[in-house]
This record gives structure tokens, C-alpha cells and sequence, in this order.
């Protein structure tokens, strides 16, 4: 059904009854080389939540994944964070048979970093956010280099379990979300045509809005509406414009609204509360205090400076 509820795996362990593997040697974490794994077509297929961060290197993989409305179809090596809580589908053309993939699945409960730095540290890592279809394409090195992580943890969980173990595989862990973070930095330089494409219609979409009847309507434009203009997730666009340009989604908005502020403060008699409601502000003060900010002058100030 269309509308079905996903199905939530809650724990690790439920996870390899769902994928047919044996027993985890931890409850909290698991490190799969999925070329042991072999799905039959269909019994995989759907949509699911997991109550657990996946960090995922695939391969070959059968049908597409789902994330929101994007499709990805996993044929060349990449790599996909998703968070707990979030939900994904996986669509599996009927009548293939079985057929393996290759790669790596790291599987980790929350439970796992509790108490430690790394449970407060993975906010950063704002990828986890990022939509599939927005997933991390690796250099053959790049490639390496996970694939080397990921054998070093796999080493550490089937090793004997000792006081040092869950503090190896933590630190373990960073390094791999730290690489992936370097990583994703260097496919937003790399990728120049693709993402000065997305700069170009962001212009667009935030002058269109600027001059339009929206902006008195609903006010200054969210960080959420002009990611989905933009058919990007929030988080990987502010991380692209960060890169690209040193600031974020929201601080382009705010530019754009203090380019449209001098240009009716130089260009018109309109009043100080006049343009600050024009912008969306309800408040006066609000859009005088952010305009000093912004600028070093009072909106009278930079007024004046023009007489």
C-alpha cells in the first residue's frame, strides 16, 4: 500500500533477523562487508525507519533507494548517512532473483556514544541530514581510505571485547565521519558546473521573491522554502553555500534583504517603518537593528550619507 507505515527496526539485533545475518557481537553496533549479503527480490523492498545511525559505502546494488521524493539508483560506489528517525524506501524491480552487492554497512545505536564526546559531536555532522540523492560520490583513494576504516572496525568488533575496545571503535568512528566531512568539502569544489548552477538559481529564486508580493505576504523567505525551490535538503545546501561562498542559507537571504533595503532607502522617501514592513519585518526595530548589524549604519545613517 502507497500509504503503508514504515517499518521501524528499533535495535541492531532486529536488523540482522530482518537481513538474515547472524547474531551482532554487540547489541549497539555492527560492521557488515555486504558482500556477504544476498537480498531476494521483494523481501527487502519498501519503505523503513531505523532507530540507529547507517553509514553506508554500496555497491551493485539491486533497485533504487527513496528519500522523499528523490530516487537514487545505486550502480557506482557511494556512500549515504542516514539519521535515527529518519525514513527511506528501497523499490526492487519484481521477478529479479537473487543477486549479491558489495560494500560496507556500519550500523550504530545511539546507546553506543552515550556519556562520550562523540554523542555531542555528531550534530556536526550535519550529512546525516542530507537527502540520498545528495550522498557522497568517492575518489578510488577516498574510496580506500573508508574501506580501510571499516576493516579496522570490523578487526576491533570480532576482536575480544576489553576496556579499550568501545573507546578504539568510537575514535575509530570519528576519524571515518571526519574523512567523509573532508570528503563531501572536496565534491562541493570539485562538482563546479552542478553547483554554480545551484548558485545561479538561487539568485534567481531569492530576487523573484524579493520583488514580489510574497515577501509582504509572508515575510522574509526560510531557510526550508528556498531549499525545496531549490530541490535540495536545508542542511546540504547551507553546507555547499558555506563552502562555495563562506556563508550560509540564511545569511544569503539576509544579504539579498539588505540589498533590497538600500536600494529603497537611496532610491525612495519611504519611511524607515514603511520599508521595514515592505521587507516583512513586523517590527521596525527588528529591521533596524539587523540592518546596523549588517552594514555599520542605522538605516537614517546610510540615508543621509547619500545627501
Amino acid at each position: 500500500m502507497a500509504n503503508a507505515e514504515p517499518h521501524r527496526i528499533k535495535t541492531i539485533s532486529e536488523l540482522h533477523r530482518f537481513m538474515g545475518l547472524p547474531r551482532p557481537e554487540h547489541p549497539h553496533i555492527s560492521v557488515i562487508n555486504l558482500e556477504t549479503v544476498y537480498r531476494m527480490a521483494g523481501k527487502n523492498s519498501g519503505s523503513r525507519v531505523f532507530d540507529f545511525y547507517s553509514i553506508s559505502l554500496k555497491r551493485h546494488c539491486d533497485g533504487k533507494f527513496k528519500y522523499g521524493q528523490q530516487l537514487y539508483d545505486f550502480h557506482e560506489g557511494v556512500m549515504y548517512f542516514i539519521a535515527p528517525g529518519q525514513v527511506f524506501e528501497r523499490i526492487i524491480d519484481d521477478g529479479k532473483t537473487e543477486s549479491p552487492m558489495s560494500g560496507w554497512a556500519l550500523y550504530i545505536h545511539p546507546d553506543f556514544f552515550w556519556n562520550t564526546p562523540l554523542a555531542k559531536a555528531m550534530k556536526k555532522y550535519e550529512y546525516f541530514d542530507y537527502a540520498v540523492n545528495e550522498a557522497l560520490y568517492l575518489t578510488e583513494r577516498e574510496e580506500a581510505i573508508i574501506i580501510g576504516l571499516m576493516q579496522n572496525i570490523q578487526t576491533e568488533y570480532f576482536a575480544n571485547t576489553d576496556n579499550f575496545s568501545q573507546d578504539i571503535i568510537i575514535s575509530l568512528v570519528e576519524v571515518l565521519l571526519n574523512y567523509s566531512d573532508r570528503f563531501y568539502h572536496r565534491q562541493f569544489l570539485t562538482r563546479k558546473i552542478e553547483n554554480h548552477q545551484i548558485l545561479d538559481r538561487l539568485e534567481d529564486i531569492l530576487s523573484g521573491y524579493f520583488n514580489s508580493d510574497e515577501l509582504l505576504i509572508k515575510g522574509l523567505p526560510s531557510v526550508q522554502h528556498i531549499a525545496e525551490k531549490l530541490n535540495i535538503s536545508p542542511n546540504y545546501l547551507s553546507s555547499l553555500l558555506k563552502v562555495l561562498t563562506g556563508r550560509n542559507t540564511q545569511q544569503h537571504i539576509q544579504d539579498k534583504m539588505i540589498e533590497k533595503a538600500k536600494e529603497k532607502i537611496s532610491t525612495t522617501e519611504l519611511s524607515v517603518s514603511e520599508i521595514s514592513f515592505a521587507l516583512g519585518f513586523e517590527y521596525p526595530q527588528s529591521f533596524s537593528r539587523l540592518f546596523k548589524a549588517k552594514t555599520g549604519l542605522s538605516p537614517l545613517e546610510f540615508r543621509h550619507s547619500f545627501n
